[in-house]
């Protein structure tokens, strides 16, 4: 059969998230590129097919401040106003709008990459062109580009090129690694198949086809198995094959995952242990959501060390935050529990040099295969991590493509202000060298901020039977705490307090002062904490109220910008040591504020919003109106006259809400309330009069881009915020300004 031939700046090969991300990264970076999988549907593991939850660096609300931003963030975002239930088909949907929307992007559904056009030595290799076949449409058709990047999964384009990777489990000392085994093997982590259930209204009998296991005949712990709802992941543990080949033995493994699905099915209805009269089986997954197989090898291998040393590379391009997450390699076979799981104390970094190959010049990769050990792997292989992978390796190959450059020789430096630019995920990295951004040269006054922290109002009592945590910003410093008790008997109330040491952390680690000062009886009364703090820098405080069964905290049914509020839970008996993230948790306490006053802050100050950062990191980095002020805006001046043409606002999203793709939790607001709704940003004219250039209405977004329909030079701009979508007080977390028109 005759071939057909395509080219395009950037080939990128699997249509999962990282894939995804990364071809609409590149793409609207103006680069020519071809997105090629073999599924008819974008979104991997998360997509229809297989429906899996897109989780990340936040830990099912662990981390804090640590949602993933850039195209991932949009994703959620944009999923969370269209898609509130999580309707896979809807997700499905949503990704190919976003992929569809960039005009340089070219989709190839249905395309099976199977041959690969590669030479040079074996240190060496370049790739040349993939040959894929479009299924149903009988079409073959050759790849050609100057760069490749291998989004797989299973990592079939590198492996088919000649690039150096690893299956298995490497040996202890090999990274020093003690969650390695002694001696490095072949085991994976192994695949799993879903299945969906639904209330019929009706008894329904199930009768179990014939391949379907007698369940109590095997090794599956019997207090695994749990009456299904619609929430299929509840069943993530049904996974088998670590002690196979996961690529080759594929089909063997689906087979053995249906014979158990059907099997717990049965046992579910038949048995007569769970009340399922009404029950039915709505949705059976067909395609196994792998896990693990190939890893590449890149300049940088990230390990176990790396993660819970939580290491700042110079080279960072994106974050990770998910626990260390291994399983048993005899999988829903396994006794002894599901998962291990080991949490640093906040979310790490992940390299650049992990995303490109050691020997394929001009191959870049991102997903579950990128350069980690099976320990490090373990963590960044969930897929809202392999997205900000993807964008980072996407935005690298666009790069590399506009220079002619490997990227191995591509500036770290360029590829971090592209993707600060775009809004991506990166951690403590400000974007404030940005040549281009006119913003970062203005004097940003407002008409009024946030200079302390007060929550009073309505509130309910918190009993203190275990311990309190409050996160603070110290900006400069933390002075004059008190809280709002009750206390059924005179008492002393114990304060310590604790500096979380990295910026992206919000657990106690080091110990700064103690208190104790008396509460004599009574209630609704202010309890000075005796503690100040001013640390140099801004910093995150984390002050703790020892517990104390006579006295409850007031708390009051409003959140509260870069404040976090906590209690303290016994650690599990499988916890091997203490893992702070584990032992603090919101529970209650979401969107919520223990009722606290403080002194004077400069955390909300209108200069946060071009401060270069773009998340909140040992302080919260966003301006925030007072909410008295019913006409709040945020002016930039500078001293000469400059030409604008494009002109961005940051809204905040609240990336400490733990949005979802699917169905694990429902978050109880389509748009975020802490968003800025209706805006209009203004120019001052020649004559001293301000000039509207834009306007948004109904905003739902994080990043609002406006391209003025010509340039205007002015000395002056200010953001006028008309309203919001729910919080009391206008916030904006960077307001950005450029000469030129084109989109970062």
């Amino acid at each position: 059969m005759q071939s057909e031939t395509v080219r395009h700046d950037i080939t990128v090969v699997g249509g999962g998230l990282a894939g995804v991300c990364a071809a609409i990264a590149a793409a609207r970076l103006g680069r020519h590129v071809a997105l090629v999988t073999n599924r008819p549907v974008l979104g991997g593991n998360s997509s229809s097919e297989v429906r899996v939850w897109v989780c990340g660096a936040t830990g099912h609300g662990k981390n804090h401040f640590a949602r993933e931003g850039g195209i991932m963030g949009e994703l959620f975002v944009e999923n969370q106003y269209r898609n509130p239930d999580g309707n896979p088909y809807f997700w499905d949907a949503l990704i190919l709008d976003f992929v569809r929307a960039e005009p340089t992007l070219s989709l190839y559904l249905n395309t099976d990459v199977r041959e690969v056009d590669a030479d040079g030595p074996d240190d060496e290799r370049r790739i040349t062109a993939v040959t894929g076949w479009m299924m149903g449409s009988e079409r073959l058709i050759r790849f050609e580009s100057d760069l490749f990047l291998d989004c797989t999964g299973d990592g079939l384009v590198g492996h088919l090129a000649g690039a150096h990777h690893r299956i298995g489990r490497e040996a202890r000392a090999d990274y020093d690694e003690p969650w390695a085994p002694e001696a490095a093997d072949d085991i994976t982590l192994g695949s799993t198949l879903l299945f969906y259930t639904k209330d019929a209204g009706h008894p329904v009998r199930y009768v179990p086809p014939a391949f379907a296991k007698d369940i109590a005949q095997t090794s599956i712990p019997q207090r695994r198995i749990i009456k299904a709802g619609d929430n299929g992941c509840a069943y993530w543990w049904i996974e088998f094959g670590g002690e196979l080949d996961t690529v080759h033995d594929n089909e063997r493994i689906r087979d053995e995952l249906w014979s158990v699905i059907y099997g717990i099915w049965d046992h579910i209805k038949n048995s007569g242990e769970f009340d399922a009269a009404n029950m039915t089986l709505e949705w059976v997954g067909s395609l196994p959501g792998k896990r693990e197989y190939r890893r590449f090898l890149g300049d940088y291998v990230l390990h176990q060390g790396d993660i819970l040393g939580q290491r700042e590379f110079a080279d960072r391009v994106a974050f990770g935050g998910w626990s260390i997450d291994l399983h048993p390699p005899q999988g829903m076979y396994a006794t002894e529990a599901g998962a291990k799981q080991r949490y640093a104390d906040g979310i790490y970094h992940i390299p650049y040099r992990s995303l490109y190959s050691v020997n394929t010049t001009n191959l870049l990769f991102a997903g579950r295969n990128i350069s980690a050990s099976h320990v490090a792997f373990g963590s960044t292989r969930v897929m809202a991590t392999c997205a900000t992978l993807g964008q980072a390796a996407g935005t690298a190959a666009a790069l590399c493509a506009a220079s002619a450059v490997t990227p191995r020789a591509l500036p770290v430096a360029e590829l971090q202000r592209t993707l600060l630019r775009a809004d991506a995920s990166l951690i403590g990295l400000p974007a404030a060298d940005d040549p281009e951004d006119l913003a970062l040269q203005a004097t940003v006054t407002a008409s009024s901020a946030l200079t302390a922290l007060t929550v009073e109002g309505a509130h309910e009592a918190w009993p203190l039977t275990a311990d309190a945590g409050l996160v603070l910003p110290a900006d400069p410093g933390l002075t004059g705490v008190e809280l709002l008790v009750d206390a059924c008997d005179d008492t002393e109330l114990t304060f310590d307090l604790y500096d979380p040491e990295l910026g992206q952390n919000y657990v106690p680690r080091r110990l700064v002062a103690t208190s104790t000062v008396p509460v004599a009886a009574g209630a609704g009364q202010w309890v000075k904490t005796g503690l100040d703090w001013s640390p140099g820098t801004p910093r995150n405080a984390f002050l703790v109220v020892r517990a104390d069964e006579r006295v409850s905290l007031r708390v009051a049914d409003a959140a509260t910008p870069g404040v976090l509020c906590f209690t303290r839970v016994p650690l599990r008996p499988q916890d091997e040591s203490p893992q702070p993230l584990r032992e603090w948790t919101d529970s209650g306490l979401l969107r919520r504020t223990f009722c606290l006053r403080t002194g004077a802050t400069a955390a909300y100050l209108p200069e946060k919003a071009v401060d270069g950062f773009l998340r909140p990191y040992a302080g919260p980095h966003l301006w925030v109106s007072d909410p008295a002020d019913t006409a709040p805006e945020l002016r930039l001046a500078w001293d000469r006259p400059v030409e604008l043409a494009r002109i961005e606002v940051i809204a905040d999203d609240d990336v400490n809400e733990d949005l979802i793709n699917l169905h694990h939790h429902r978050t109880p607001f389509e748009v975020m309330p802490t968003l800025v709704k209706d805006f209009r940003i203004e120019v001052l004219g020649t004559h001293g009069e301000w000039e509207a250039v834009a306007r948004t209405t109904d905003n739902r977004r994080r990043r609002i881009e406006h391209i003025l329909e010509s340039p205007v030079t002015t000395a002056a701009l200010r953001v006028v915020v008309e309203s919001t979508n729910g919080a009391a007080a206008a916030r904006i977390i960077a307001v950005r300004a450029y000469a030129g028109g084109a989109r970062g």
